[in-house]
């Protein structure tokens, strides 16, 4: 026969004590005596009684120390990626010197309804790839945070993507380069394939499309024009979705001789398909990319890259959080010239 199961009142009713009493027992150990406390909590143990209930509480407190973080997309992919995984290592960190706790949420679920009630609220890393995620994030009235995102009104932690995009791209272009682009997640579409004349997916809060920005704001200043067909749209930023790219981008007439990659491992994908191709990097063509990743820098040739350091990321959007900041916070990048870029011709 199953035993019955104990509450706060009925284990105070058993041991003769108030139910303040059990509850600092577990709550607020300062307010007892060690020897009450120790007393209490193994009665409780031999009642079954794990003690008040943690939900409960944080919905009366009207605080749980837990901070959600919504992804860009699944689980799965997200902690496979080593930009998003030295992110959400640093927030990690973050959250356990300020003794909160992280909950990762996919990017890809169709609601917050399950976790909206339980958390302090949220950061949010990346745009959602289910929209639906955005609208709610922007109606709720739980503190709400986005990385590499904006969401309107809502405080926000970036690079300056443009900028770093520009500036990279100016340091390897001029009036006679042949460039291509391999983007991220530019058009809604599920395959990789040229922009062409489809509509730009997100175009308001995406970093993919400040990135084409800083590219275009270069080109156009060495008094160039990029073809919306020398504009690869990649949907997943993997090895194989870039190489189909890189394969297909270095098949155009006239062949690029830079390449433009809005990640690393979209680069470091497209330089073994130049090298395949018995081309040479750089003479023959660049290859240049953004994030900052250490694989970028054990390949041969070293990777030209925008280094964004994204443990710190991580780190300075928790603080942010917990401090309650507003407004759109700017963090530093490096730009890093490498070997699988010529020498800047100032």
């Amino acid at each position: 026969m199953a035993k019955p199961t104990q509450t706060l009142k009925t284990v105070a009713q058993q041991l003769g004590v108030s139910t303040a009493t059990i509850s600092n027992a577990f709550s607020r150990p300062d307010q007892l005596s060690a020897q009450l406390r120790e007393k209490i909590l193994s009665a409780c143990a031999e009642l079954g009684y794990q003690g008040p209930n943690k939900a409960a509480q944080s919905l009366r407190k009207g605080s749980s120390g837990i901070i959600a973080v919504i992804l860009s997309d699944s689980l799965e992919y997200m902690v496979s990626d080593p930009v998003a995984s030295q992110f959400i290592r640093g927030v990690a960190n973050a959250l356990e010197q300020h003794k909160r706790h992280l909950l990762l949420f996919s990017g890809s679920a169709p609601s917050l309804d399950a976790i909206v009630d339980f958390v302090d609220g949220f950061i949010c890393y990346g745009a959602p790839r289910n929209t639906d995620l955005i609208s709610q994030l922007e109606k709720t009235r739980k503190r709400v945070l986005t990385v590499d995102c904006d969401l309107t009104d809502r405080p926000s932690v970036n690079i300056d993507n443009e900028q770093a995009a520009y500036e990279i791209a100016l340091q390897v272009l001029s009036k006679d380069s042949s460039v291509a682009v391999l983007g991220l997640r530019l058009i809604d579409a599920a395959d990789t394939r040229p922009v062409g004349d489809s509509p730009l997916w997100d175009n308001q809060s995406s970093i993919a499309h400040r990135r084409l920005d800083g590219y275009q704001r270069a080109l156009k200043e060495v008094g160039q024009t990029l073809a919306p067909e020398r504009i690869w749209h990649i949907p997943e930023s993997n090895q194989q979705q870039a190489a189909l790219a890189a394969r297909a981008a270095l098949a155009l007439t006239p062949r690029p001789n830079t390449l433009l990659c809005m990640s690393d491992l979209i680069a470091l994908s497209a330089m073994r398909e130049v090298l395949q191709a018995g081309l040479r990097i750089p003479d023959d063509v660049q290859v240049i990319g953004f994030d900052g990743i250490e694989e970028g820098q054990r390949y041969h040739p070293t990777l030209s890259s925008v280094w964004q350091h994204s443990d710190q990321k991580g780190i300075a959007a928790v603080e942010a959080f917990i401090r309650g900041e507003e407004g759109r916070i700017l963090l530093p990048y490096e730009v890093r010239a490498g070997e699988s870029s010529l020498p800047h011709q100032a």
